[in-house]
């Protein structure tokens, strides 16, 4: 048994009256893609809030490789790499592409020029930029130097992935990757997903594609009513089962629920 990637156990959240999450528990294998679903509502989103360091539960335990850890901010999250591509891809329009990929984290040059001067090595991004595009397989794009303003909606979040992947040393957490875009920008980006799950790292993919989370998802973990309510393998659930956990129309241990890989 190798120790998970990323745990949580018993996370709680509460605003006033309202519990968005409600003793939830998570686990992310090393090397694997895991497809987190659920109806609107359900809590995913602060869950993988919670993970990603932007909110902070009242209760409950976070642990990194087995470690317990504390993120007070998204920050410490991309300290200890763990990388998030929001559905609003957090990209500068007006700036080429290197500058986005390194955006936060400049490259300097040298001596007094970066020291003193804080002089960025324009050269050094946009190569190492330009590698890591090229290690991905990521070939819709022209020029690294090109505008961000200037790419299609599949380009721009190749950049968004690229950035995540360039710099998650850990995790790479994805929400919506695919919304908006049409079915080869998908795909593109699906094939991306692969490739980084090749290169070692976890993903954590939220979506509502259901179609896309069987295609490329080693298991589902479904989140219903602010906790998980089951971990199923899309080669053991049909599509409809999965929404039928989503909605509570069907729950863990029912005779027609598919096998679930945790204790509900």
């Amino acid at each position: 048994m190798t120790t998970p990637a990323l745990q949580a156990r018993g996370l709680v959240k509460r605003y006033g009256q309202v519990t968005a999450i409600d003793g939830a528990d998570f686990d992310l294998d090393a090397g694997e893609v895991l497809a987190v679903v659920g109806d609107n509502g359900a809590g995913k989103s602060s869950l993988i809030k919670a993970l990603s360091g932007a909110l902070i539960p009242d209760e409950g335990t976070v642990l990194l490789d087995g470690v317990e850890t504390h993120f007070h901010s998204p920050l410490d999250a991309r300290h200890a790499g763990i990388e998030t591509v929001h559905q609003t891809l957090a990209l500068a329009p007006a700036m080429d592409i290197a500058t986005n990929l390194f955006l936060g984290r400049e490259v300097r040059r040298t001596g007094p020029l970066g020291s003193v001067f804080r002089l960025l090595d324009r050269n050094a991004m946009r190569s190492q930029a330009q590698d890591q595009l090229d290690a991905l397989g990521i070939e819709t794009v022209q020029h690294i130097g090109q505008l961000v303003e200037t790419l299609s909606g599949g380009q721009r979040q190749a950049v968004a992935v690229a950035r995540a992947a360039m710099f998650g040393s850990k995790i790479v957490i994805m929400d919506e990757p695919t919304a908006a875009l049409g079915v080869k920008e998908s795909g593109q980006v699906l094939d991306l997903i692969r490739r980084i799950r090749d290169r070692g790292l976890p993903v954590v993919l939220i979506s509502h594609d259901m179609p896309q989370v069987f295609e490329i998802a080693d298991r589902i973990h479904v989140h219903r009513l602010g906790r998980r309510t089951a971990v199923v393998r899309p080669a053991d659930a049909s599509m409809s089962q999965v929404v039928s956990l989503m909605t509570g129309a069907l729950r863990p241990g029912d005779p027609d629920a598919p096998p679930n890989l945790v204790d509900s």
